[in-house]
């Protein structure tokens, strides 16, 4: 039969003064009847403002502008809903009618059979006696969940669902009654509404439920209401978060009274944000408080044993840099007296760099206030100190024969400190300070038979620095390291308050191979040489004594697959005194870091014990639907574990259930060794993040 097709008017389809948009028939066969009727049969397709609806045969009655239609029927919605039946009697403009023998599909995710569908106005569908579920539905089988209800209105603008006499059930057992209940469709990002409930159960606060609520505030603002409740605890978490186009906030935090501390109320807060200021500036702010120094272990938040609050205003230009800002520090460690600890830190910094007439290179003004505040008044435990410093830094390089690269470097500075609370220093002291030195590098590169291109640059560097005038306290560079990155470095000391001074000169070279096949290695050697001893340098940091140990350090990249890297010191007996290293592995189904660690102990940095422990944190999917994940933190010198955690994730096409377990072997006056178990369980198709990213199971077997 030759297809016919008919683009038919408002005349006859829409109705004249029912719509302002024409559809289009297309048909096997297409007959208009002496009553004023149009039949169209086989493969029927009408097209009608961005609904689509096929069918087996449709007649359009004119006189009573209705559609009666014959199944199997298929209409999709411009919003991508999709319905079946087997029968209909709909209006031209597909928004009203009656659909028998029907099933809607939402968003690809959650189906929706009921015996009879009510398209009203455009918006509204009616449902009667309904199963709803977002899992595979196969002839003769029971899906793995489903919510049956005696009515379900479904509302396109709102998109919203609304359940009548709802009962849910796992493989057709009944397992609750729910008079009413409301649910987002698939396709609203942002609904009020339950979150993911979660089962956590540990040894300190027993087994208990996380349910949480969110609250859509407008637009951009939202606030998420979390009970917490266990036979140990009542803790209630909020978070509010908002965005503007000026910036974002989020503030975070809990309510708690728990058997742990029975007379007492706990809890924490955290706020963050970052604004745009006028003139190009930034203001950002990191905010955390804790009632106790067990609380944020106790409940699982972090693991931290430091906090640090902060709020900055910066800007940041191609020749300039602007800082302003003050940190809060909080320990939660044990043994250490808070009011001995900088509680209050302040810094203000200027940059701004310059290109010089006459000198060439790059000229640096630097500027800064820095002060650190105590709350113990104790001499020399209570120490406050503010310095103010002024700085010029002046750097050029040339490209001589041969490929030969030299860099020149001065500096010169003053500060003034303003000390109290510490018998030791004046309480006015002022100091000046100059730097010079010269580097060299020669990049040699080669190329070898496989394609591989080498880069071998051995690098040479002399300077000399020296300070005069009043002795200073030491605030800024009580940890210090020895790396490739500062092997060429006028000082190595990671803030200003002690200087580098003698004559000392360094050496070093670097061994670059990239591969044909992807493949980048480095290896770089280095040592620091002094006229004099530096005993201002910790025992650990590699860099105290006339001549600084041995550096080694390595890296090898292939490709955004694998990344290692390692980093040693020697001593003059090739033993190694300080050992990092780090792994790291990303596949198509498989995730591993690992990592090494140790540090001798040292008084010095506060270190009275050394530390050797290795890292472990991995992924594997294994399947489509099966997934394991785990973490592990071993301690070598306690010869013991210090955390370890497994998960294993089970996702279909409708349902994803997470467990997980975790052990915190370590113990302290505050807190105890506790071990965690985790449940949560999603079903998926209610939510936008929850497409189905598995593929459907097939009905076969």
């Amino acid at each position: 039969m030759i297809r016919a097709a008919l683009a038919v008017l408002l005349t006859w389809i829409a109705g004249a003064a029912a719509a302002q948009v024409p559809a289009t028939l297309v048909a096997d066969s297409i007959v208009v009847t002496s009553d004023d009727r149009l039949i169209a049969e086989g493969s029927v397709e009408v097209l009608y403002d961005g609904t689509r609806l096929s069918a087996r045969r449709v007649v359009y009655d004119r006189g009573a502008d209705v559609l009666t239609i014959e199944g199997p029927i298929l209409v999709v919605t411009p919003d991508g809903d999709v319905f079946e039946a087997t029968q209909a009697s709909l209006n031209p403009q597909l928004e009203g009618g009656i659909l028998l023998g029907a099933r809607l599909v939402l968003d690809r995710q959650l189906q929706l059979a009921a015996g009879r569908i009510a398209r009203v106005d455009g918006r509204y569908s009616s449902l009667d006696e309904v199963a709803a579920t977002s899992c595979r539905v196969c002839a003769g089988r029971t899906a793995l969940w489903e919510i049956r209800a005696r009515r379900v209105v479904h509302d396109e603008e709102e998109r919203q669902l609304y359940f009548e006499d709802a009962q849910f059930r796992i493989k057709g057992v009944p397992v609750f009654y729910l008079p009413r209940m409301r649910l987002p469709d698939p396709s609203l990002d942002r609904a009020r509404g339950l979150l993911i409930p979660s089962i956590r159960s540990s040894d300190l606060l027993g087994t208990g439920l996380r349910l949480p609520y969110f609250i859509p505030l407008g637009d951009a603002r939202d606030l998420t209401i979390t009970p917490y409740v266990t036979p140990e605890t009542r803790t209630l978490e909020l978070r509010y978060r908002q965005v503007s186009d000026a910036g974002a906030l989020q503030i975070a935090g809990a309510i708690t009274r728990d058997t742990l501390e029975p007379d007492e109320t706990r809890g924490y807060a955290a706020v963050a944000g970052a604004y745009a200021l006028p003139r190009n500036y930034r203001l950002t702010f990191d905010i955390e408080t804790v009632s106790d120094r067990a609380y944020l272990l106790d409940y699982g938040l972090t693991d931290t044993d430091l906090l640090q609050s902060e709020v900055a205003v910066l800007r940041v230009r191609d020749d300039e840099y602007i800082r302003g800002g003050f940190i809060v520090l909080e320990s939660l460690r044990d043994g250490e007296v808070g009011d001995e600890l900088p509680s209050l830190i302040g810094e203000l910094q200027y940059e701004r760099r310059m290109d010089p007439p006459g000198l060439g290179g790059t000229l640096t003004l630097e500027a800064g206030f820095d002060s650190v505040f105590r709350a113990s008044e104790a001499d020399v435990l209570g120490r406050d100190v503010g310095r103010a410093g002024l700085a010029l830094d002046w750097r050029r390089s040339w490209v001589g024969p041969a490929g030969l690269v030299a860099e020149a470097e001065a500096l010169v500075g003053a500060d003034h400190y303003t000390v109290s609370e510490d018998s030791g220093f004046d309480r006015g002291a002022t100091r000046t300070r100059a730097a010079t030195g010269v580097s060299l590098r020669w990049p040699l590169i080669g190329t070898t038979t496989r394609e591989a291109v080498h880069v071998i640059e051995p690098v040479a560097q002399v300077a000399w620095s020296d300070t005069w005038g009043d002795a200073v306290p030491n605030e800024d560079s009580t940890t210090d390291e020895f790396d490739e990155g500062n092997l060429l470095s006028l000082s190595r000391f990671a803030g200003d308050d002690l200087v580098e001074t003698g004559f000392r000169g360094a050496a070093g070279l670097t061994w670059t191979r990239e591969g044909a096949a992807g493949w980048r290695s480095t290896l770089t050697f280095g040592r620091v040489f002094r006229e004099s001893p530096a005993p201002d340098f910790s025992d650990s940091s590699g860099l105290s004594g006339q001549q600084s140990q041995w550096l080694i350090a390595g890296h090898l990249v292939f490709g955004s697959n694998l990344q290692f890297g390692v980093r040693s010191l020697l001593d003059d007996t090739a033993d190694f005194t300080k050992t990092e290293a780090r792994l790291d592995w990303t596949g198509d189904r498989v995730d591993l870091a690992a990592a090494y660690a140790f540090q001798p102990s040292d008084t010095g940095e506060g270190r009275a014990d050394a530390v050797s422990e290795w890292t472990l944190d991995g992924s594997w999917q294994i399947t489509d639907i099966w997934a394991i994940s785990g973490q592990a933190r071993y301690d070598l010198v306690a010869d013991s574990p210090a955390r370890a955690s497994v998960g294993v994730d089970w996702r279909n096409e409708c349902v994803a259930v997470g467990l997980s377990v975790s052990r915190r072997y370590t113990s302290s006056d505050n807190v105890e060794p506790v071990t965690d178990y985790g449940l949560a369980v999603e079903l998926l198709g209610f939510s936008a993040n929850g497409a189905n990213a598995v593929p459907a199971r097939g009905c076969s077997g």
